[in-house]
């Protein structure tokens, strides 16, 4: 029997909640199906390693978790006690360090789930992220500190060969799907990194002429998404750019709690980090109600990754219909608990 090594970081807040929920049907389709198990190591990362350690993470949790054949991410943060930029340290140092720069963000509607717009014309994207450059570099710093001068830069750092890797990936991506690329620039602007994209792109479009390629500035992308997100398929764009519009997809769809998300590192070289969209939302964490649905469809990517392809398909299924059965979570409207809602999905499973 083929064995899976997961790398566990619970994280924060609701991250536990959502990670165990993703355990359960994990581990519930594995014994479904048969063929594949999962071996799991969790690591208590986070606001309570920090606590302990004066640090989020060990020194060498790159060295530690390169062991695994993908990681799973629950949430981090909690802004009460540590700033953000000191939680989401270790996640970008994965990002950049395993070299996962392509992120990938599918939101859909669901049936039975309500979303805020008016429009019942199903939406089906994927946000493709430029992951491990672009404006989170970590490039800049403070000068005159403490006086009335000071000045905080941050340089953004895009690379033709970033550029076109993502914008290869996203091509593929959309092959296997409705065939629409949507480039977000603003070379208007920013005419030295966007110019760069918009000609990366009109370079690599005549290799794939059986998809239909545009592209729009960041500040027209995100009022077509809401006008009109029924028209796109792939959307591809910066770091900044693609973390944004993610949220937003989340926003048109119903709510950031049904959003999985994918880490990837294309050339296999290090373990991909799947996670749901959403934060660690320290606000209802040990309440019980953190929707599971992102994470769980996240993990269904993992196995797709790690080519159980036939199980991913199977946990698909069971949240769409659990959902469309009414299991929904306060923040969709519903009055279901994070137990409930994934033994539903459990449940579902056929």
């Amino acid at each position: 029997m083929k064995t899976h090594r997961i790398a566990l970081y619970p994280g924060d807040g609701i991250g536990s909640e959502v990670v165990d929920a993703t355990v359960v049907v994990l581990d519930a389709t594995a014994r479904k199906l048969g063929g594949f198990q999962l071996a799991y190591q969790s690591f208590d990362w986070g606001i309570a390693y920090y606590d302990k350690h004066g640090r989020v993470a060990p020194e060498d949790f790159l060295t530690t978790l390169k062991a695994f054949d993908a990681i799973f991410l629950g949430a981090v943060g909690w802004p009460a006690r540590l700033p953000d930029h000191v939680t989401l340290v270790p996640l970008i140092t994965m990002r950049q360090s395993f070299d996962l720069y392509a992120c990938v963000r599918p939101a859909r509607t669901f049936p039975g789930v309500p979303h805020p717009l008016r429009s019942d014309q199903p939406i089906d994207v994927v946000v493709v992220r430029e992951n491990s450059e672009g404006e989170y570099t970590d490039n800049g710093g403070f000068f005159a500190t403490g006086t009335p001068n000071e000045v905080a830069l941050q340089t953004a750092v895009h690379t033709r060969r970033g550029v076109e890797r993502i914008l290869r990936f996203a091509f593929a991506l959309a092959r296997t799907r409705r065939k629409k690329l949507t480039m977000i620039t603003k070379s208007n602007a920013q005419k030295y990194s966007y110019v760069l994209w918009d000609r990366v792109l009109v370079e690599l479009a005549p290799e794939f002429p059986d998809i239909a390629t545009d592209k729009l500035h960041i500040d027209a992308a995100t009022l077509e998404l809401v006008r009109r997100p029924h028209t796109f398929d792939v959307i591809v764009g910066s770091n900044l750019f693609g973390d944004i519009l993610s949220d937003l997809t989340g926003g048109v769809t119903g709510s950031l709690g049904l959003n999985p998300s994918a880490n990837l590192n294309p050339e296999r070289k290090f373990p991909s980090l799947f996670e749901p969209v959403h934060g660690s939302a320290p606000d209802i964490a040990g309440q019980g109600i953190a929707n599971p649905t992102g994470a769980i469809l996240s993990g269904a990517m993992m196995l797709e990754w790690l080519g159980e392809t036939k199980a991913a398909a199977l946990i698909r299924g069971a949240v769409e219909r659990a959902l469309a059965a009414g299991n929904l979570t306060p923040d969709i409207g519903g009055k279901a608990n994070t137990k409930q809602i994934t033994d539903s999905i459990v449940q579902q499973l056929a």
